[in-house]
């Protein structure tokens, strides 16, 4: 076989190779599309809607009303703040309490490592309703929580329920292990022999961490922090059941205005912008 004829056939391959990682991406970018840029775009096309009547009964008509964007932000402002507000200290909170944790499971656990992921999983066997109605107990005013405090007189108002110290403590539980989880992940990858040379060249157990363990561990540290933040940030049970009427967050007030008030342009702005808002702080994370 000449190598004209070589090549001829060699062409339709490459071709057909080329192709292959585009036919592989397709049912991905099928999913995406279906079951987020369509309902996205629904959601935005929603929100520009006008009242077709007086009562939310009459329904909806199509329209461009962009003044739902200003209106619904005008009200409600101080709900996204406090959201961001609390998903980031709650979000901090967690990557305090899960490196340690992640850490010890990834050097120093063995025997114990696969009981410890077992105890991180296992509260999501529960609902997610149900672990934090189980807030309610523990943090409730003659509980053993509150009382302990009170004896050293740390709480100002001398209750923790309906505060947003409550809320914070729920967002923390429920969003922990998805902080651990990458944490661990990541942890688990570091070749050990990389810290026994920076020992090896008399670098401090301090410098071994910050200048070898922290950068290698950083991917995980990304991931659990957009794991953790992300649904925190639009989280509503936490403070409907453990907040006050000063605590809600943005997630209560869409709930509020898709279920009870049906006003769907409303919520829909909420919605998208809130949404927008995200995609950009992951962006500019």
């Amino acid at each position: 076989m000449s190598i004209a004829q070589e090549s001829i056939i060699a062409k339709p391959v490459k071709r057909r190779f080329k192709r292959t990682p585009y036919l592989l991406i397709l049912p991905g970018i099928g999913w995406l599309f279906l079951f987020f840029v369509f309902p996205l775009s629904t959601l935005l096309a929603t929100s520009l809607q006008k009242p077709a009547g007086i009562s939310p009964d009459d329904g909806y008509l199509p329209a461009f009303k962009v003044s739902n964007y200003s209106s619904a932000l005008a009200e409600y402002y101080p709900q996204f703040f406090r959201a961001f507000l609390y998903a980031g200290i709650a979000t901090v909170i967690c990557l305090l309490l899960a490196y340690p944790i992640a850490y010890y499971m990834a050097f120093r656990a063995r025997k114990y490592r696969n009981l410890m992921l077992v105890l991180i999983v296992a509260p999501f066997f529960a609902s997610f309703l149900l672990r934090t109605n189980a807030w309610k107990t523990i943090l409730s005013g003659d509980g053993l929580v509150v009382s302990v405090l009170n004896s050293f007189n740390l709480l100002p108002q001398e209750r923790i329920l309906n505060t947003s110290l409550a809320v914070i403590a729920g967002l923390v539980y429920n969003f922990l292990p998805f902080m651990i989880l990458p944490l661990y992940t990541s942890l688990e990858k570091i070749d050990p022999r990389l810290i026994e040379a920076a020992g090896d060249l008399y670098s401090p157990p301090s410098q071994r961490f910050w200048k070898v363990v922290w950068p290698l561990s950083l991917p995980g540290v990304i991931s659990g922090t957009l794991l953790t933040f992300i649904p925190a940030s639009g989280d509503y049970i936490n403070a409907e059941l453990l907040g006050s009427i000063k605590d809600k967050m943005i997630g209560n007030v869409i709930q509020s205005q898709f279920i009870d008030l049906r006003d769907y342009p409303t919520a829909s702005a909420l919605s998208f912008t809130f949404v927008a808002v995200i995609l950009v702080m992951i962006y500019l994370y």
